[in-house]
């Protein structure tokens, strides 16, 4: 029940964050666009902040539950960077990542973002499950 009340509390940070990015900053709170930014230097210590606060998460999860998250990885190094590369060019073709289109996109009813949550969630099921046939 315990991963159940963390991931609820995890996805209504999420939400609050998300939201209070959008009325105080004017900003959606898409990942792939605060990299951008933050590498284009455009509000460096703002996007900084956040890009800093995603680090430190995993800080605060320990410090609150005693531990880090447990996660395993079974794809090998190779792997990871194509996928991560992929996603990257991904995120610029749709013209954002999940975090911005699926949190507050969808919130906001925004066709395109329904159009580019229902995509990534496509394409998601469907690497999956070509990674399981292929690998």
């Amino acid at each position: 029940m315990m991963i159940y009340l963390q991931s609820l509390a995890g996805g209504m940070i999420l939400g609050a964050a998300a939201i209070f990015l959008l009325i105080f900053n004017g900003r959606i709170a898409g990942i792939s666009g605060i990299v951008g930014r933050l590498l284009n230097g455009s509000q460096a210590a703002l996007n900084a902040a956040f890009v800093l606060g995603l680090i430190l998460g995993p800080v605060v999860y320990a410090a609150l539950f005693g531990s880090f998250p447990v996660t395993t990885i079974s794809a090998s190094w190779p792997i990871i960077v194509v996928a991560g590369l992929l996603v990257g060019i991904g995120t610029r073709m749709g013209s954002g990542c999940t975090s911005g289109h699926g949190i507050l996109g969808m919130a906001r009813f925004s066709k395109r973002s329904i159009a580019a949550t229902i995509t990534f969630l496509i394409t998601g099921v469907a690497a999956a499950t070509l990674a399981g046939v292929l690998l």
